[in-house]
């Protein structure tokens, strides 16, 4: 772009700025929470039990006991997550950040299996593709799990550093994994890549992936990715116990008291049941017998493609705004995500952290600058997670209007001081 251009952008989007600056604006596109319309379409989840419901289903869910959850849920998040029967499978209460946190604590503590020693008697690192979710580093940070960033492309972790890193270094245990939909880019990991991460040899016994399978039912629209089934890969390449997937239903019904599960082999699943059975006699049955009737009623399926409707649009809006503000300009890159529930900004290095610091002057609050990456260190200082679910479409347009002016400012200022 030329000077002369370039100056009028800035120049336009200065006048922009001044203007949202009069508006005293409130608006948060911070985290992917759902909406109150996505929320209400579960609200018949409060009604589907009745007393005698309770009463007739056997086991009896108001008691105690049932540690790994009713046979209908473990069923339900098979058919959810692709998984087949040879899976054993392990539910949990509302979190499944809960359970990938007492996993690790597990393993720091007991080992990863009975003839593993525990990670915590040892130096214990874990491999985290870039950019990818921030609770799960902060997970690591908080265990004092050491992370070692890898980045990503459109086909998932760079599979040649992934490869080099965990054959060489026994201190490498283990690695987060958002394979489809990925948080914040929403890409979904290529079959080879699938097939690299169950293949690849690890200089660490017991080495486990974790693969937070959050977003794998969905959907933006009808166009559906596909992901490879990882477990049938590491079955096949000798490595069974390699994969511990997470999923829930938080995003799905209600946020804050969904139902959450782990998915792995059935000598991982027995081993994690036997030391979580210290701190819990059993979860929230009644909650799992809820969902297995709302279920059955209205179909996962169908139910998200209620959620599609109200997503979709806000996605658009905000990809509408980028691509008319930022498009063709050189000061910024997006992904255009095919479902999940973020977009991954990419401003020019050295402007995230000026540019979220100056939307919040102007009522816009974003994601810290560099939280999608271990300890908070984008070294390029570039990257900028967008979360268009939780506020109206009218509020994402604002948003995406302020955030596009700052960008063109900031950004735009940079380049000009470049020239």
């Amino acid at each position: 772009m030329d000077k002369m251009a370039l100056e009028q952008i800035v120049s336009e989007a200065q006048s922009k700025i001044d203007e949202f600056a009069n508006k005293k604006l409130a608006l948060d596109i911070t985290r992917g929470k759902p909406s109150q319309q996505q929320l209400d379409l579960s609200m018949p989840i409060l009604d589907i039990l009745s007393a005698d419901d309770l009463r007739a289903y056997q086991p009896d869910v108001r008691n105690y006991g049932g540690i790994d959850g009713l046979e209908e849920m473990k069923a339900l998040f098979r058919d959810m997550t692709g998984a087949s029967s040879q899976e054993s499978v392990l539910i949990g209460g509302n979190s499944s950040l809960n359970l990938m946190h007492d996993t690790i604590s597990t393993y720091l503590r007991y080992g990863a299996g009975e003839a593993r020693p525990p990670w915590g008697k040892q130096q214990a690192k874990f491999i985290c593709p870039v950019p990818g979710y921030d609770r799960h580093f902060a997970v690591c940070e908080h265990l004092g799990v050491e992370m070692i960033a890898v980045g990503m492309d459109e086909n998932g972790p760079d599979m040649d550093a992934v490869e080099a890193l965990v054959s060489s270094d026994n201190s490498i245990k283990g690695m987060w994994c958002v394979p489809k939909y990925s948080n914040p880019t929403g890409i979904t990991y290529s079959d080879d890549v699938v097939r690299r991460l169950a293949t690849m040899q690890t200089a660490a016994d017991g080495f486990r992936i974790f693969w937070d399978n959050a977003y794998c039912v969905h959907h933006l629209g009808d166009e559906h990715e596909q992901l490879a089934d990882i477990f049938e890969a590491c079955r096949a390449a000798g490595h069974p116990q390699r994969v511990v997937m997470f999923a829930s239903t938080s995003k799905i019904t209600f946020a804050g008291s969904g139902v959450s599960a782990i998915l792995s082999s059935p000598e991982n699943v027995a081993w994690l049941v036997k030391h979580f059975g210290f701190q819990t006699i059993g979860p929230d049955k009644v909650n799992q017998l809820r969902h297995i009737r709302f279920f059955e009623r209205y179909g996962v399926e169908e139910h998200m493609k209620r959620h599609a409707e109200l997503l979709q649009p806000r996605f658009s809006k905000m990809l509408e705004r980028l691509e008319s503000g930022l498009g063709n300009t050189g000061l910024a890159k997006w992904t255009n995500p095919k479902g999940g529930y973020f977009i991954s900004l990419d401003v020019l290095p050295g402007c995230a952290k000026e540019v979220v610091a100056k939307c919040a002057e102007l009522g816009l609050k974003l994601t810290p600058a560099g939280s999608a990456f271990p300890y908070g260190r984008d070294e390029k200082d570039s990257n900028i997670r967008i979360a268009p679910s939780f506020p109206s479409l009218d509020d994402v347009a604002l948003a995406a209007d302020v955030l596009v002016a700052v960008v063109q400012q900031v950004c735009g200022e940079k380049l000009l001081s470049q020239q």
